[in-house]
């Protein structure tokens, strides 16, 4: 499949206004659409820097009523590349965001990395582009 190209990547939300919040606002994607689906009781909501046509998004989904979920131990962070890690980071911390791991060099290389979770507990790592 040599043509083929990521998307998006789902994660479900307990609370979408909250989860639209956090990524619009802190950290700084657009909502590019939400739609409602009364049959089945949810709502997707796709996020990101840069159209759907452009570049792979995060949907958001809400199934009505839920308000969290197991994390379960397989899933691991999405990867967001940065011009400035640092200042990124002292952003995100103004906004109300959580920054879990400072930003620095990645153990054993030289890649400055950082961690933030966002308000489901899902990890997203920052990498400083170089």
């Amino acid at each position: 499949m040599a043509n083929g190209r990521i998307l998006h990547t789902m994660l479900r939300v307990g609370d979408l206004d909250r989860s639209i919040a956090f990524y619009t606002d802190i950290m700084g994607m657009k909502l590019l659409r939400k739609s409602d689906n009364e049959a089945y009781q949810y709502t997707l909501a796709f996020v990101g820097y840069s159209d759907e046509s452009e570049g792979a998004v995060i949907e958001l989904t809400y199934n009505w009523g839920t308000t969290e979920y197991d994390m379960g131990n397989a899933y691991g962070h999405i990867a967001i590349g940065v011009d400035d890690i640092y200042t990124t980071c002292e952003a995100i911390k103004a906004s109300g965001g959580n920054v879990t791991r400072e930003p620095g060099p990645v153990k054993g290389g030289t890649t400055h990395i950082a961690f933030v979770r966002d308000p489901d507990g899902y990890q997203i790592e920052l990498i400083q582009r170089s």
